[in-house]
């Protein structure tokens, strides 16, 4: 492949051009490259050429007056051909028949194919392309396989024309007509249904059987879509005639039932949405709203689903309860009788809720309260939310927030999408059939939130007094008033509330059942309950107040009374077999006979000291089942090593030793302790149940009793449990959940209690009964801590033993070197909070 020398003029250029074309014996032609085009021997088509390469093809071959080479490059997006692998091997020798320059540049030839041909080589690529190329006959075999492909050919295509190909209806008579089998088989090149390869699988097979083959393959497979094309068709039409003619005939229907002065369904159903429309109580802009939208469904055909909708939308605006309200007991006596009825204890709640109907009766324009139930499990934050509702006499709906992630639960979906619906708050009113139910949100604080929305935000526009009276929930898409709506929220914890939601509630916090409390309960309520369920009566089963005693103490270990209605039923199940086993006398349950039924006891609340102790206090916790005790034990080690404190403590509560301790040694002579013991022993802190995380500062007295016990070898009293919080000056701050510590050291058997005197005031929720039981003693700083836990005081050093003033026992230790005393480890991971 060479490249002639630019420097001859166009003239030598051409005459030599011309030798080549007309040089005996080979054959070499201009190339025209094509793009995604294949011409056929006998084919005329018209070409449109731009390319610089190709035009000086064209324009040499017109001048030598002969044929050129036309053949299909690979990649029709190349704009340049350099190679012969750019190229299909196979290409045609054509005839020019016409040459048109237009005003652009380019060129409209006309060309008819002539025979196949085959490129052997490149003789040059500028300034344009000739190739040195030979001729390829036909393949023609005699015999009469040739004749049954001729005519199977010829049949497919008078088929494929018939079934509606995008061909000219002549190609069917023309095909008939020829009577070479080559041309026969290159004639359904024509078909816009092959691809460039196909027709290049064609043109570059010379066995005219084989060729054959290949064009009725395809016919068959194109006359098989073709078939399938037209039976989807016709089933098409045939439904829209099934749907025209079911207009046609519906409209003749309307028209007769005009004449006989009679209303059509549609009409009819039309009309009777209307009347209730009117009877619906909406307001003016919800009527308009509804009116309009019955208009639009007038004018759309019944069969349209679009009427579906509507009606649906309808329906929904109908059904809600824009003026039914149900009246209010106004009779505080009757309401706290149904209250006590329900349930024992719960003061404050009962309180709150009459306090809302006293004010009601004296201001019927009084918004509802918020209000949000905390407290633990299975002290009765549902059920109360039921008879709150007995009690005013109106409706109840619950709706469970736990696991909710998507804001269209609150808020609905709107219309747009398929199967839409209001939210949950308004489907809830719709089924309380009143527009001033008590509606209870439950588990507020296990709200999720992920990439469809937060429902906790949506909840602030339903909780929000100045907001609910117009709530839009998106799928109505007009304002609904909440305003008369009780809601109540319950939640286990209030931590988790977000903090824009908690301030539009008014929390009211159950800390749970005391003793005494569960046992009434027990005989009032669950009892009677669980005999009922289990056919069983006074006749065949009672149970002893000791056993009851047995049952909550040993057997449950619960803020609520969730576990202790499970064991009652427990128990009621062993009582009914043996009564349909045929036993005829009544089953008296005692402690032995439930121990009997139960098993072990299961639960021990932490037990004091059987004596009193030298390094052991007792500390009060609140867990999430309620309040505990537990032992703060501290032991001295001969060996200076790191100050050890075990029992999986938080942080809070490493803080707590460290801040005690060093009130200690800022203290140590008066408490009677020599500078020695700090520096040649090791103090170790432990609290058992080591598997259960622990924190908070509530435990700091306790844990600096303990230690100053050790120290001094005085001991603690056994009888007495603390808490309350420890400054670096020894004062004793107020702590949280008093009346669950309180409990907790009544049920534990303790006689004393040391508590924060700042705390003095929350014992007013105490029941009188455990007041009376148990000693409180306020302090406001450690010393009158110890003179109320220790059995004697401690005796101070003499006064030339005491350090003098700027020593290490005397300072005091403040800022941010206070973090990690001598002898103490730097503060570990912080573990999860529980005290």
């Amino acid at each position: 492949m060479t490249d002639r020398p630019a420097e001859k003029d166009d003239e030598q250029q051409a005459q030599e051009d011309a030798q080549h074309i007309h040089m005996p014996g080979v054959r070499e032609l201009p190339l025209v490259a094509l793009r995604e085009t294949v011409i056929f021997p006998e084919m005329i088509v018209p070409l449109q050429v731009g390319r610089e390469k190709s035009v000086a093809a064209l324009n040499a071959a017109v001048a030598a007056g002969g044929p050129i080479a036309l053949v299909t490059q690979r990649l029709a997006e190349r704009e340049d051909i350099e190679n012969p692998g750019e190229l299909y091997v196979v290409g045609t020798l054509a005839k020019i028949a016409q040459v048109v320059q237009l005003q652009d540049g380019t060129v409209r030839a006309i060309v008819q194919g002539q025979a196949r041909l085959r490129i052997e080589s490149f003789v040059q690529t500028s300034p344009y392309i000739i190739v040195r190329v030979e001729e390829i006959p036909d393949v023609t075999p005699e015999g009469i396989e040739v004749q049954a492909l001729m005519r199977t050919v010829q049949a497919q295509i008078e088929q494929y024309v018939a079934n509606g190909a995008p061909v000219p209806p002549e190609a069917a008579v023309a095909a008939r007509n020829i009577s070479e089998p080559g041309l026969l088989a290159d004639m359904v090149a024509y078909s816009p249904d092959l691809s460039t390869e196909q027709r290049m699988e064609l043109l570059e097979t010379t066995d005219v059987v084989e060729r054959l083959k290949i064009v009725s393959s395809f016919l068959g497979r194109q006359i098989e879509i073709l078939e399938l094309k037209g039976k989807i068709q016709s089933e098409v039409k045939s439904e829209m005639d099934k749907t025209q003619r079911e207009y046609i005939l519906r409209e003749q229907l309307k028209a007769i039932q005009r004449e006989l002065g009679e209303d059509d369904p549609q009409q009819a159903e039309i009309n009777e949405l209307r009347d209730k429309v009117e009877a619906a109580g909406m307001s003016e802009e919800v009527k308009a709203r509804a009116l309009k939208e019955i208009d639009r469904m007038s004018r759309i055909p019944s069969a349209s689903p679009e009427v579906g909708v509507i009606r649906t939308y309808v329906d929904w605006l109908i059904a809600l309860p824009w003026n039914q309200t149900t009246t209010d007991n106004l009779d505080i006596k009757s309401a706290a009788k149904i209250l006590d009825e329900d349930h024992y204890g719960l003061e404050k709640i009962k309180e709150r809720i009459l306090e809302y109907l006293a004010v009601r009766s004296l201001a019927e324009t009084l918004r509802s309260p918020i209000l949000a139930f905390v407290g633990p499990p299975g002290v009765g934050k549902t059920s109360l939310g039921k008879s709150i509702a007995r009690a005013m006499g109106r409706k109840f709906v619950r709706m469970s927030l736990g696991g909710i992630h998507d804001e269209a639960e609150i808020r609905g979906h709107r219309r747009t999408y398929i199967g839409a619906l209001p939210g949950r708050i308004i489907q809830n009113v719709k089924t309380a059939g009143s527009n001033n139910p008590v509606f209870m949100l439950d588990e507020v604080d296990k709200i999720g939130m992920d990439f469809r929305g937060d429902p906790s935000s949506a909840l602030l526009e339903v909780l929000d007094p100045e907001q609910n009276n117009s709530f839009q929930d998106n799928y109505l898409e007009v304002p609904f008033d909440l305003s008369k709506v009780l809601f109540i929220t319950t939640a286990n914890l209030l931590d988790p509330i977000p903090a824009p939601l908690r301030d539009r509630m008014e929390v009211i916090h159950l800390p749970g059942y005391t003793e005494t409390e569960k046992i009434e309960i027990g005989k009032r309520f669950l009892i009677p309950k669980q005999m009922k369920n289990h056919g069983l009566t006074e006749k065949t089963i009672s149970i002893t107040d000791q056993a009851m005693v047995e049952l909550v103490r040993s057997y449950t270990h619960e803020a609520g009374v969730r576990n202790l209605e499970r064991e009652i039923a427990n128990v009621m199940r062993k009582v009914a077999r043996a009564v349909a086993e045929g036993r005829k006398r009544r089953t008296v349950v005692d402690v032995k006979k439930l121990n009997e039924f139960l098993g072990p006891q299961r639960f021990e609340y932490g037990e004091l000291e059987a004596e009193d102790q030298i390094g052991s206090a007792t500390g009060l916790v609140v867990t999430e089942v309620g309040g505990d005790v537990i032992a703060i034990e501290v032991t001295l080690m001969e060996g200076k090593e790191d100050f050890i404190l075990t029992g999986q403590l938080g942080e809070v509560m490493r803080e707590s030793a460290r801040a005690g301790l060093s009130w200690i040694r800022a203290h140590a002579s008066e408490l009677g302790i020599k500078r020695e013991v700090f520096e040649k022993n090791t103090l170790h802190i432990h609290v058992p149940a080591g598997g259960i995380p622990k924190d908070g500062p509530s435990a700091g007295i306790t844990m600096a009793t303990a230690m100053i016990s050790a120290f001094t070898g005085i001991p603690v009293r056994k009888d007495m449990a603390m808490t309350g919080e420890i400054t670096l000056r020894g004062r004793v701050l107020p702590i949280g959940g008093l009346k669950s510590k309180i409990l907790a050291a009544h049920l534990s058997g303790a006689r004393m209690v040391i508590l924060p005197k700042k705390n003095e005031k929350d014992l007013r929720d105490i029941p009188d009964e455990i007041l009376k039981q148990i000693k409180i003693v306020t302090a406001e700083n450690m010393d009158q801590v110890l003179e109320a836990a220790l059995r004697r005081k401690p005796k101070p050093l003499p006064a030339a033993a005491k350090a003098p003033e700027g020593s290490k026992e005397s300072e005091a230790i403040t800022g941010p070197e206070s973090r990690v005393l001598p002898g103490f480890p730097p503060p570990t991971g912080q573990p999860p909070a529980m005290a």
